[in-house]
């Protein structure tokens, strides 16, 4: 069974996303901030991170930059969900490592789980 970690500190975005992927048959891992993400990568090495950009405590790209400069983590792909539109932000998050980039206002939840399967092959 695959191991998503949703990063987002919106609670009922992260619960309805939660729920989608376990009806799809995925291990589901929260963190709600940038620091409890970076620590559940580390500890959960999840085969998936589903990141936002704006959280608590440390910034997505903090975390992403963290994670693409670990040898042990590098290769876990990295998703960004966010409403951060800016093409500098998009060109950033790629430039950084992340393999795909989704704007929450423009994916339904069900867009979501296909990009997901389709970077998880």
């Amino acid at each position: 069974m695959k191991k998503i970690l949703i990063a987002e500190d919106e609670a009922a975005l992260q619960d309805a996303l939660q729920k989608v992927f376990i009806a799809a048959g995925y291990e589901v891992e929260q963190a709600f901030d940038g620091e409890e993400a970076l620590s559940k990568i580390r500890s959960a090495k999840p085969d998936l991170v589903l990141l936002d950009l704006v959280m608590p405590k440390k910034h997505g790209f903090e975390v992403l930059q963290e994670i693409k400069a670990n040898e042990e983590l590098k290769r876990i792909p990295i998703l960004v969900l966010t409403n951060l539109e800016e093409s500098e932000d998009v060109m950033k998050a790629i430039e950084l490592g992340a393999r795909g980039y989704l704007i929450k206002a423009n994916y339904a939840l069900k867009e979501v789980l296909s990009k997901v399967k389709e970077v998880l092959g």
